[in-house]
């Protein structure tokens, strides 16, 4: 196949996911996802199905990020890739990007996302059967070529010592961030509540700490955040992370703010538990800039009215990325072009 064949079926992909006529068996596939993963809710998968197909797979958006590259590799070489599984199909990108730039995906796929990678493997061999050629789910990755891999900086090490004899992409533990300036209008605060609470909190575009100007008052955001208490107040699993988290912080003395689903405290580390933010709080944008720097390895992304801030995006948008925001800032279609080349 060559790119512009490849660009089709992957449109093709993208109008499945838009018509009306597929949501039936959308929604047949995010019960299956629930069904295996209590974090996976109907709710959040479709929207992360609706956010690939508006962010990823439009013709204007496939093609210009595909012809950037204009990838048609002298060998095609067999990419194994550790898919991560901690929001619904968060795996996709890679596999994407290793089919577009026409390589083989060798997948090793996340027990959490199991369901929807392989309805994706699924489909998009019915919209083109040649990718079945280029298509293999492996437990084990020993015959790839180089590898892409995705966990924890614990798992990383591991990765590193595996795979470092061969070209490799090792993303490790990353998180979000937002900026507040008490200018925020109550449209953006709420916005501001998706890049918190979108998908538990658990992807690394999850903003899991707050940057605040000092004495910030949080009580007009909790108010407006309210609203999507009922959301989480009957999910078991969050609730039980919920109330572990605030019994901890009620028998150690530890200072926060409780929404009723949410809970807020000051600490220095960025990445917070499920049910909680972290805040921190600045002086001045030099000051903000400082502490922002201190952390630069560890967020992938900066949430910010606007986008004021350099290098941010607006409140609501940190959980659909583009198709060049790469995890961890690593250009992976440059990467599988070098590997080609």
């Amino acid at each position: 196949m060559r790119l512009p064949e490849r660009i089709k079926a992957f449109v093709d992909l993208g109008n499945f996911l838009r018509e009306p006529a597929s949501q039936p068996e959308l929604q047949e596939v995010a019960q299956r996802a629930y069904s295996k993963n209590h974090w996976f809710t109907p709710e959040n998968t479709l929207q992360a199905l609706a956010a690939i197909a508006d962010e990823f797979l439009t013709p204007q958006k496939l093609e210009a990020w595909a012809l950037k590259y204009n990838s048609e590799p002298k060998e095609a070489k067999k990419v194994g890739v550790v898919m991560a599984g901690n929001i619904p199909a968060v795996g996709f990108h890679d596999l994407l990007s290793v089919l577009i730039s026409g390589h083989t995906l060798m997948a090793k796929l996340s027990s959490q996302d199991f369901v929807l990678i392989q309805f994706f493997i699924q489909k998009i061999t019915e919209i083109e059967p040649r990718f079945a050629d280029y298509i293999q789910v492996a437990e084990r990755l020993n015959q790839a070529d180089a590898f892409i891999a995705t966990g924890s900086d614990n798992t990383a090490r591991y990765f590193e010592y595996y795979f470092s004899k061969k070209p490799n992409i090792i993303r490790k533990n990353r998180t979000s961030v937002g900026i507040l300036n008490g200018a925020e209008t109550d449209e953006e605060l709420v916005a501001l509540g998706n890049d918190l609470l979108d998908y538990f909190g658990l992807g690394c575009r999850n903003a899991s700490t707050l940057f605040v100007p000092e004495y910030y008052n949080f009580t007009h955001l909790l108010d407006l955040l309210a609203p999507m208490g009922t959301t989480f107040a009957n999910h078991h699993k969050y609730v039980n992370n919920y109330d572990y988290n605030k019994s901890i912080y009620l028998v150690n003395g530890v200072p926060h703010l409780d929404s009723g689903f949410l809970l807020l405290t000051e600490n220095e580390s960025l990445v917070s538990p499920i049910s909680v933010v972290y805040f921190q709080t600045y002086q001045t944008e030099a000051d903000l800039t400082e502490k922002l720097s201190l952390y630069a390895s560890k967020i992938q992304a900066i949430a910010a009215s606007k986008g004021w801030y350099p290098g941010s995006v607006p409140f609501g948008q940190t959980q659909r990325p583009t198709l060049t925001d790469y995890a961890d800032g690593i250009d992976t279609m440059a990467f599988l072009k070098e590997l080609g080349a």
